[in-house]
């Protein structure tokens, strides 16, 4: 039987995403404000389709909205870790991304009992050491890359990547990979964004962001038997009016397309079952 597997997730960065860029002034750091207000419907939202969606939520996120974060936990829903801040790993010390990772796993553990058995990375973008963390830290999997789209796969670690060479591919590790993508991620569509002179300009239609979006599962139910598709949402992006509704007929036009919604760990652990980890 075909298995056409969803993943909702959302990225619960409030205002750390902006202070990670240096936008510490009032109005960006009201503008992640709107996270905690729109968290609620979004909540909502998924217990009404009886969806339980994977959060990837900073460490210092959690210390600023406790009470939204057990919220999160008590309406069942899976939470990550997403780092300590919204700094990128790749812009860190080794040091510095492992006391981090340390922090973070800490705090989660202290909001739901456990230790995270997810990551996604700030900005997606690892560093070469955090592959070796992750491993040594002891989490099941990581959401950050985009080497295919609904595929899982094994992270390698030790590729030797040079600008006038062949590209030398290192060995897979135990460590999974829920691929995305930024046409599947909310921000980049909508988001308006001015860092000193770069812009990103954002504020697309969300009825062709939506088409886009439903149009990716309907592809991967064509084209394979069997498949997980991974959506990225941050509430104070997704959380506005007409993207609300936009992200209604998305969870329903799935649904009628037979889509069945999980975590990213219960994905994760579905492929570690189909595909088993050989040294």
């Amino acid at each position: 039987m075909n298995r056409h597997y969803a993943c909702i997730t959302f990225d619960f960065d409030a205002m750390s995403g902006l202070v990670a860029r240096g936008l510490t002034t009032p109005t960006p750091v009201s503008r992640g404000e709107f996270g905690a207000v729109a968290l609620p419907r979004i909540l909502d939202l998924l217990k009404r389709y009886d969806i339980k969606a994977s959060f990837f939520i900073p460490g210092v996120v959690i210390g600023t909205y406790p009470r939204e974060c057990e919220q999160i936990l008590a309406y069942g829903h899976e939470i990550g870790h997403h780092g300590w801040t919204h700094v990128p790993p790749a812009n860190l010390t080794p040091e510095q991304e492992e006391d981090g990772l340390i922090r973070g796993i800490e705090k989660i553990r202290e909001l739901t009992g456990a230790a995270p058995r997810g990551y996604r990375s700030p900005s997606w973008d690892l560093s070469t050491y955090t592959v070796e963390l992750l491993l040594r830290h002891g989490f099941l999997y990581e959401s950050s890359m985009m080497g295919n789209d609904h595929e899982p796969y094994r992270v390698r670690q030790g590729d030797v990547v040079s600008v006038d060479e062949p590209m030398q591919f290192g060995k897979p590790t135990p460590l999974i990979e829920l691929p995305i993508s930024w046409t599947l991620d909310d921000f980049p569509h909508f988001e308006y964004l001015r860092v000193g002179q770069s812009l990103a300009p954002g504020l697309q239609n969300a009825s062709g962001v939506l088409e886009n979006w439903v149009n990716d599962f309907e592809y991967m139910r064509q084209t394979c038997d069997w498949g997980i598709l991974t959506y990225t949402c941050h509430p104070y992006v997704i959380g506005r009016g007409h993207r609300m509704i936009m992200l209604d007929k998305l969870l329903k036009s799935l649904q009628e397309k037979g889509a069945q919604f999980i975590t990213l760990e219960q994905a994760a652990r579905m492929y570690d079952e189909r595909s088993l980890f050989h040294a």
